[in-house]
This record gives C-alpha cells, sequence and structure tokens, in this order.
C-alpha cells in the first residue's frame, strides 16, 4: 500500500548560498505535466514565484503557509531564510519517472536529446551539476516571465508544446504506475464502502502500521529527504 491517497510526501530544505543569475536564491524552475504538488512550509520564510497562462505571481511563504499548484504551473522556490517545506505530490512514483520538466531556453526543450544531457545528473560531481542545472533552468525561466510580462504568452505555450512533445514516450509507462497507486487506492476505498454498507468489518482485522525511512537526495528545488512510498517497511501485517 502506498501512501494515503497514492501520494508521495518528502521533507525540502529549498536552496540556499549560492545566488542565481537574477541575485535569488532557491530552486529550479519546473513544471509538472501530470501532478499536483502542495507545499506545507514548516520553518523559515522565502517566496514561491508560479508562472502560467495568467502572469507571473509571488506568494509569501512562511511556517504554516500551505499552497498547492496543478499541472502547468511553473514554479520556483525562493529562499529568503532557512525555508523548509513537507512537499506531497499526487501521482506517487510519475514525478520520478519524469513528470517535471525544467525551463532550460527553448532551444533545449525542443530538443530531446539536449535536454536529457542537460537534466541528468552524473554519478561523480553531483552537486555542481545540480548548479549548472539550475542556473540553465532560471535563465529559461526568466525569458518566459519577461515576455510574459510584456503580454507575449506565446514562448510559454511553445513551452508547454515542448513539455508535451518530451514526456508523450512516457504516458503509457506512467499509466501503469497510476494503475498501481492511485487507481488502486481508490479500488480499496471502494471496496470498504462496499463493506461497510454490508456491515462487513473484515477489513479491519487486516490493519498494519508501515513505515517509510528517508533517504537523502539532490533533488529540484533543494535538498530532499524523501520517502519511497510504494515500499514500505511492514510493521504489523
Amino acid at each position: 500500500m502506498t501512501f494515503p491517497g497514492g501520494t508521495s510526501v518528502s521533507r525540502l530544505s529549498v536552496y540556499s548560498g549560492s545566488p542565481c543569475a537574477d541575485g535569488l536564491e532557491g530552486g529550479t524552475p519546473h513544471v509538472h505535466t501530470a501532478s499536483t504538488e502542495a507545499y506545507v512550509v514548516v520553518g523559515g520564510h522565502g517566496t514561491l514565484q508560479t508562472l502560467d497562462v495568467n502572469g507571473l505571481r509571488e506568494t509569501e511563504l512562511s511556517a504554516g503557509t500551505t499552497v498547492w499548484f496543478t499541472p502547468g504551473t511553473i514554479h520556483r522556490a525562493v529562499n529568503r531564510a532557512g525555508l523548509e517545506v513537507v512537499v506531497v505530490m499526487s501521482n506517487a512514483g510519475l514525478p520520478e519517472a519524469g513528470d517535471a520538466v525544467m525551463t532550460f531556453p527553448p532551444e533545449i526543450v525542443a530538443d530531446p536529446d539536449r535536454y536529457r544531457e542537460a537534466a541528468t545528473l552524473p554519478t561523480q560531481g553531483e552537486e555542481e551539476a545540480v548548479r549548472r542545472r539550475r542556473e540553465l533552468a532560471v535563465e529559461g525561466f526568466l525569458q518566459l516571465a519577461d515576455a510574459a510580462a510584456k503580454g507575449d504568452l506565446a514562448p510559454l505555450h511553445r513551452f508547454y508544446d515542448h513539455a508535451i512533445a518530451l514526456v508523450r514516450p512516457k504516458a503509457a509507462g506512467w499509466r501503469a504506475i497510476w494503475e498501481e497507486t492511485v487507481a488502486e487506492q481508490a479500488r480499496r476505498t471502494a471496496g470498504i464502502l462496499d463493506a461497510l454498507e454490508l456491515g462487513d468489518g473484515t477489513h479491519l482485522r487486516r490493519s498494519a502500521l508501515m513505515e517509510s525511512p528517508a533517504h537523502d537526495r539532490w533533488g529540484m528545488c533543494g535538498h530532499l529527504r524523501a520517502h519511497d512510498v510504494a515500499n514500505p517497511i511492514v510493521h504489523t501485517p
């Protein structure tokens, strides 16, 4: 059984100490093509920059703030002072399978081979590669935001088109992941409701406690303590 609702959860420390070209410290701007993402801020403060067909928006983030954004919302977490976030993602498994597309400049996003080369992290020197990848995505993001501020959404629409072209070959594999996680969770709940209507509580006797220890990795927005929600430790089978 995956994390409740077929979601995933991780703890995020947003990048700091290394300003981007625009002087801001923070994450790598990107968009999700199928999944909704939520931020529950647990410490520090900062800003969430979002860009969509309604233009650029900045949302202040501080402890207690809870925001979420749907597919198509380009987002960039900006760290002002020790920004710590619990990230909840819908469709556990899809973001890890390539649901996110970074806002590299258009000539890179339009070329699958160049995009793959820019997005892939090496096995050594990962931290420096993360920084270079972020700078490239910020460059493209600033181009999109500048055009949108002038009322020109054509670059944003082209970015969306390129993003869809990049992920289209993965869609069939994503459906299999979705069937095993989100859809399976929905079917399980439907079965429980059917049983409850009949007065059947058999499922209560199959209760279990599960745990998923954190593992550290570099993410697009910062340092992640992620949890493998698809393969939990079952303490009470």
